[in-house]
């Protein structure tokens, strides 16, 4: 694939894979995104999945023929791409790897080997002429390892972005961007916003025309679409306006009080509702709408003088990823002893900004007109 004249892509999809990195679904697969730049000098962009080594050798073959790449720039050490320099480096001997001084201690770590006769150490602001085409480099720490720098080509104005402005999914299934790009950044980057914003102050300053993430498609057309998601999920603002139902249920009777306040909320006219069965539903689709909408109701039952698995699982999920600037209202379920909103309630404690409604609802075994009411009194602060 052709990305301009010089750049060309030499990744690969990945169909076989399951869960990226061992919990996320992948029903559409992964794309280990690989990239050259063939000028006076020949740049190599990342390797790929330890899987995919031939192919992508292949790949890289079709490309620059017999010729020997100058340089292998890494950007990011985790082993999706970084897994083929050893092998890269068997074949090309006398090519420099251009890397953080933080990625070339990782090699040592995951190949007994920093190559030290090849290195070429690179900081923020750095650069490396590979003829017409200039390069800069850009330290992008924690984004979302602590090595990760990205690199802005000034000549076609591209910014090899590493991870950042990455999705699930192969390049040979069309699917829409921002949903899995949303669920991606959530799962795997959410917890580092800060870090995100630093970055995107860095890329404010540059004319960029094209984005060439690690995973996911090209973007080439309206790259203010996606740097003003960037910008939002990294803020940790609310994106769309409406209210995330996140429940448990044992015996049902907290789903029912669920679906009832689902309906008072639609008919007092709420932009969007959406339910989440967590025991059933995809765990990192609940985490993403959890920070994709304003307002975030819990429902559970007391659990073990505690809360439900799945839902105490779920709240883990948010805190650890910096839940924040939303508002929050709790349904509990006991029979003999309701806690369950008291313990939703302290695993929140630590987060920023969130307001929880004046009406917690308390459920005594099944609704009642008394709890009924309280769900009539949280739906019209949520509306």
């Amino acid at each position: 694939m052709d990305i301009t004249n010089d750049i060309k892509y030499i990744g690969v999809n990945d169909h076989d894979i399951d869960l990226f990195e061992g919990q996320y679904v992948v029903e559409n697969g992964m794309a280990y995104n690989s990239y050259v730049i063939v000028d006076e000098k020949i740049a190599v962009f990342d390797t790929v999945d330890a899987r995919f080594t031939e192919e992508w050798l292949n790949n890289l073959r079709a490309v620059i023929g017999e010729k020997s790449p100058d340089y292998l720039i890494i950007q990011h050490m985790e082993p999706d791409h970084s897994a083929n320099i050893a092998k890269f480096m068997e074949i090309y001997k006398d090519t420099v790897i251009v890397a953080t001084a933080k990625s070339f201690a990782m090699m040592k770590q995951f190949f007994g080997n920093d190559f030290k006769d090849h290195q070429m150490v690179v900081k923020e602001g750095d650069t490396l002429s590979l003829g017409k085409h200039e390069l800069t480099f850009i330290t992008a720490p924690m984004v979302h390892w602590p090595e990760v720098m990205v690199t802005y080509d000034s000549f076609d104005k591209v910014l090899f972005s590493a991870d950042a402005f990455g999705k699930f999914g192969a390049l040979d299934v069309e699917e829409d961007w921002a949903c899995e790009a949303r669920r991606y950044y959530i799962g795997i980057v959410g917890k580092y916003g800060t870090q995100v914003q630093a970055l995107l102050k860095k890329a404010a300053k540059l004319d960029i025309q094209t984005i060439c993430a690690l995973h996911g498609p090209i973007l080439t057309e309206n790259l203010e679409y996606y740097l003003n998601l960037y910008n939002i999920w990294s803020s940790y603002s609310v994106e769309s306006e409406g209210v995330m139902i996140a429940y448990t249920s044992v015996y049902g009777n907290t789903k029912k009080a669920v679906e009832e306040l689902a309906d008072m909320l639609k008919e007092k006219g709420c932009p969007k509702v959406v339910v989440c069965d967590l025991a059933r539903e995809d765990m990192a689709e609940a985490v993403e709408d959890a920070f994709r909408y304003g307002k975030l109701v819990l429902a559970t039952t007391t659990y073990n003088n505690d809360i439900f698995p799945f839902m105490r699982e779920f709240i883990n999920h948010l805190t650890e990823r910096n839940y924040q600037n939303r508002t929050v209202g709790l349904i509990e379920n006991g029979s003999w002893a309701p806690t369950a909103a008291k313990k939703m309630a302290q695993m929140l404690e630590g987060s920023k900004n969130l307001t929880f409604t004046d009406t917690t609802v308390k459920i005594l075994s099944v609704l009642n007109d008394d709890s009924r009411a309280q769900l009539e009194a949280l739906a019209e602060e949520l509306k």
